[in-house]
This record gives structure tokens, sequence and C-alpha cells, in this order.
């Protein structure tokens, strides 16, 4: 099993959520900036932009806690479209404008929600389009699930009324025929989400740029996913987590971290034919050309703390899927153009399912010079079906890192860069943080693995201001925002690099 083909080898991407383009509407969105950054990928030949997961994001802000697996996230929404349409004035439009700078979660909840109900009020719900997009039914839960949200001042499902918390048939269609015009609200904000993403993806396919995206391992408890599946998860008898995900002590946390979210039951799945999963990827598989798996490794065996708990030492591994959940799917869905996030712990037990998978795998080039010269993540090191990255939206930039080092700590990273520059026969200079930056990049992009991304904030040398999120920790993640796209002198540099080492 195994999805590269002669198409997609050798070839470049750039890393960077929807969430930190630049902007006036206080978060990144489809508009025009969006339509820019895929000129700039196409005029420098990278084929891939990579983002994070499209979702509405829930109570932490993070695109891994969604209110709904396969929704979209309405900040995404562009203003100056939705004025396109004729659904807001100018002036409505203006009052949607945000101060530059980190997105403000807070602001955009309070002012987003209203502009999107004012687009909704001019909006035609009798239209063919819309008619047929309600009718499809693939936001029926999610539009159900925020209506009653609403009615509930958005307490968590397991607070609800007795028969709408355990989604009594009967009830919630009543329910639904007297709240309509809330549940259509709902879903002409999914109707508008994924209209503008449909016209941000052709154009960028027109142009030769695919987009790369992620599909969270976990979905949130507090979700329309578990509210409407709940014999999916583990749950006891009033709907309550009975155990969380997470992971033990790891490179990011002395702790493990609880990550919170409800377990599969994976017996529950298996019995259905793997349906509810086959759903989920046949949709990313439409929303994406490529597909990352965050913590693929949590297929072949996930780690279970007690709900609860006060940290995640004192978890226990459990058996996963395994490689039953890929070749239902494949049967089902065909050739699937998957790349496993394949970080943190390994055991053989994973090694053997990214090899039977045949999905490519992750080389992140900071875990690699920490003197192990068979460290699986030095240049020297890398397998052609990987994809290699400088960094992750989990780790430092490079810059950052750089500037988190002792100086003897420093001195010892740069010696293991200079041996691996060495081996692959690249006689760079490293006199400074950016050309030690500038070493990783160009590593990244000779080596052999078939694709090489790159983060935006690595282009253009930003430090850890820049940072995207910091595992383990909660408050300032998520934010991180461009006040520009890289400029033509940065990417310049990346694009002959590219053209170098035939990445076109």
């Amino acid at each position: 099993m195994s999805y590269i083909t002669e198409e997609n080898k050798r070839s470049a991407g750039v890393l960077l959520h929807i969430s930190s383009l630049p902007g006036r509407f206080g978060i990144g969105t489809f508009g025009k900036t969006a339509y820019e950054f895929v000129d700039i990928l196409s005029k420098n030949n990278v084929k891939y932009w990579q983002i994070l997961p499209l979702v509405q994001t829930g109570f932490g802000d993070s695109p891994y806690q969604s209110v709904c697996c396969n929704s979209g996230n309405p900040y995404f929404i562009d203003p100056e479209f939705l004025k396109k349409d004729g659904l807001l004035t100018d002036e409505e439009v203006e009052e949607a404008v945000l101060p530059a700078g980190k997105a403000d979660y807070a602001a955009l909840y309070n002012t987003r929600y209203a502009m999107l109900r004012k687009a909704y009020s001019r909006f035609d719900t009798t239209t063919k389009n819309f008619r047929a997009f309600v009718y499809k039914g693939e936001y029926r839960d999610y539009a159900c699930y925020m209506t009653l949200k609403g009615a509930f001042s958005n307490l968590c499902f397991s607070e609800w009324d007795y028969d709408f918390k355990y989604n009594e048939p009967r009830l919630v269609e009543d329910f639904l025929r007297n709240n309509l015009e809330e549940y259509h609200f709902w879903q002409f904000v999914q109707f508008e989400f994924w209209k503008q993403w449909a016209e941000l993806k052709a154009y960028a396919n027109k142009n030769g740029v695919k987009f790369i995206g992620d599909i969270p391992l976990y979905v949130a408890y507090d979700s329309a996913d578990v509210w409407a599946n709940p014999k999916l998860f583990k749950l006891d008898k009033d709907l309550k987590q009975t155990e969380q995900a997470g992971v033990p002590p790891d490179y990011f946390c002395a702790e493990g971290q609880l990550w919170g979210n409800p377990l599969y039951d994976w017996d529950a799945h298996k019995k259905s034919g793997y349906r509810w999963w086959i759903h989920r990827i046949r949709s990313a598989l439409k929303t994406y050309d490529v597909v990352r798996i965050d913590h693929f490794r949590g297929l072949d065996r996930y780690y279970a703390v007690k709900a609860g708990a006060e940290n995640a030492i004192a978890g226990e591994w459990l058996d996963g899927p395994k490689m039953s959940l890929f070749e239902e799917t494949e049967n089902q869905l065909g050739e699937l153009s998957i790349i496993a996030e394949d970080l943190g712990i390994l055991d053989d037990g994973v090694r053997k399912l990214l090899k039977d998978s045949g999905f490519p795998g992750m080389k992140i080039l900071l875990f690699a010079f920490d003197g192990d010269k068979k460290n699986v993540y030095r240049p020297e090191n890398i397998e052609e079906n990987s994809v290699c990255y400088t960094g992750t939206h989990d780790n430092s930039t490079v810059m950052g890192y750089l500037k988190s080092l002792t100086p003897e700590q420093k001195e010892n990273f740069i010696k293991e860069v200079r041996y691996s520059l060495k081996k692959r026969k690249l006689p760079l200079p490293l006199t400074s943080d950016k050309g030690v930056c500038k070493a990783l990049i160009t590593m990244c992009l000779e080596c052999d693995s078939d694709y090489a991304i790159l983060p935006v904030q690595d282009i253009m040398c930003l430090d850890n201001e820049y940072r995207m999120n910091t595992p383990g920790t909660s408050g300032d993640n998520w934010s991180f925002r461009l006040t520009r796209l890289p400029d033509e002198r940065e990417m310049s540099y990346v694009s002959k690099l590219i053209k170098k080492y035939h990445r076109e």
C-alpha cells in the first residue's frame, strides 16, 4: 500500500496555516491575501501549501479541538467576498476590521458571528444550491448541535436536558422544526465556508499548488461527533469520559500531556466496518489533495489516562486498529494520499504499521543534531519515502531554537550541523544564526526525502515570537500571524534551491 507516484516525487512545500495569513480582519481568511500567497508559491515552484485543520475551533482555540471534525472555521470566511455577493455593506465590512498582530480570539468571537448573522439575514435560503447543500445532510449533526448548544447556554452536551443529551430522535426533530432559522444559520455558515474554500483550492490547483491538510487523530469531547455517535467512544452510561487521550513524558513535556479527548471504542468501530472513520477520511481527501494523519502512532497503540488525572504519567498503552482500518478504507476509497505523523515515542509496532501502510513518515531536522550519528532525522540517514521538515507547528522556529540554547549547546549543535553539511557535500558558512537557519533549509531541500516542507517562519528567519504552538501549555498558542507575506528575496533563496535539488 503506497500512494507516492512519480508525479509527486521530489517536491517542496511551505507550512502556513490559514489563520496565520496577514490581513485586515484579525485572522487569516480565504480572501485576497490567500490568493497572493498561492501566486508566490506558484512563481517559486513550490508545489504544496501545508495547512493545519480547517475546522471550527472550540475552547482553547486549537484546530485540534473542534466542535465537529468535518466542519469549517467560520472565521476564515472572507468579509470582502460576502460583500461582493451582496450580503454585507461597506460599513459592515469595515466593522469586521481588527488590529494587526496576533489573532485575538475573544474579539473574533464577539464580532465575527454578529457579522455572519447580518450576512445571513440577506441570504436567500430558497436557492437551489443551498437547499441541495442542506438536503445532502453533511452538516445536519453539526447544525443541530450548534443550535442546541445555543439553546442550552453553550453548555457541554453532557449538561443538556436528558432527551437532548441522549439525542432522542423525535424530540430533536421537533426542536429543529421550532428553531429552523437558527439551524439554517449554522448550515449557511458551512455553505459559505466551503464555497470560499472550493474557490481558493481550485485557484491553487490551477496554478500548480496542492494542499496538504491535517486529520487530528482525536476529536473533542464537547463536539457534535461525540454527541451524535456516543457508542463509538469510551463513555459511561451518563456519557461521561472514563478515560482520556494523551502522551507519556517525552521531549516536549516531563509530565506527559493530557489532551482531554475521549478515546475511541475500536471494537465498535470495527463492527461497523469503520464507517465513521472512512467517512472522515473520504471528506478529508475531498477537502485536501494530501492528508496528514496527526498522531499516527495512536492507530497502532494509544495512550490511555484515567479521566480526572492530574498528569499523564500513570497511563497505559492499548491496541489501536492497526492495518485493519487502512485495509478497509482502501477497499472502499482506493489509493490513499496520506502522510503519517510518526513523531513521539516509537516502537516496533508503529514502525511495522508505517511500513505496511507504505505511507511516508516525517523527519524533523531540529531533532537531528544531538550527537548521535545514527539519529534517523539526520539528513544523511533520511530515506526517500518520507517528508522532511526543518520543524513543525509544534516546534520552535529554527531561529527561536538557536536563541534558546546556551553557548555550549549552540556550539555542539552547530558542530553537528557542520558534520552533516560535510557528509552531504554542502559547503555553507555557519557564521550567524541566519546562516544556520539557511543551512537547515538547504539540507531539508537537498536530502533524499520525496517531500520537503518549510515552515514560513524559517523561510523568513523569524524567532519564537512567531511560534505557532508549544505542546503541553495553554495561553498564547494558535495566535501567530504574519505581518506580511514572504518577499521576493526570501523566496528566491528557496526557489533556487528547489531548482538546484530537482524539486520543481
